[in-house]
């Protein structure tokens, strides 16, 4: 999924999407497009974003609303 997709799909400011994937929560694929590099998310990455942004809107630091995020997904696996 592209950067306007989950934009829109996640109603995340870009902003923050960005931060998610500059401290490391989130790692999307770099696909060179010329001189510029379009974002690839996985449907892993999608998930997080969306659990992570949900904790922050809840007021959650980013740290914390991370580790939220990824137990949540733990039980859902389990």
């Amino acid at each position: 999924m592209k950067t306007a997709e989950i934009l829109k799909k996640v109603d995340i400011p870009r902003h923050k999407l960005y931060y998610l994937e500059q401290k490391g929560y989130i790692s999307p694929k770099r696909i060179p497009m010329g001189d510029l590099e379009a974002r690839e998310y996985s449907e892993e990455d999608t998930l997080k974003i969306k659990l992570i942004w949900k904790y922050l809107k809840r007021g959650f630091k980013h740290k914390m609303a991370y580790q939220k995020a990824i137990e949540e997904l733990k039980s859902k696996a389990a």
